[in-house]
């Protein structure tokens, strides 16, 4: 499975994840019972289906062992094994935070690791 895994939040998220030292999901996470996570192959796909035109968004990347035995990769869009982490995220695990500018197009990523 991908070694990098990603998840795109709202900035004013991230802050307040950071400053408690973990984030228990977005609304579209509780519901669903886990947080959605991306690798580097699904990551712009997803930020083009759910984030379109947001502009305070923010690209957090982690080490997939970081999460431990909570990460499971499940099917979802056709079939594809999307990663799940079935488990706050502790902020601490964050090797790296981006921002996630919008171009007016799409949203420019910074170079991401497989």
């Amino acid at each position: 499975m991908a070694a990098t895994v990603y998840k795109i939040m709202r900035e004013s998220e991230w802050r307040e994840a950071s400053a408690a030292g973990r984030f228990e999901g977005s609304a579209v996470d509780r519901r669903d019972g886990f947080i959605h996570l991306s690798t580097a192959t699904q990551v712009e796909e997803t930020a083009r289906r759910h984030f379109a035109g947001q502009t305070d968004l923010v690209l957090l990347a982690f080490d997939a062992a970081s999460l431990g035995e909570a990460l499971r990769y499940e099917p979802s869009r056709g079939g594809e094994l999307f990663p799940h982490l079935y488990a706050p995220l502790t902020a601490s695990v964050v090797r790296k935070a981006a921002p996630l500018p919008w171009d007016g197009t799409r949203h420019v990523f910074p170079p991401l690791e497989p």
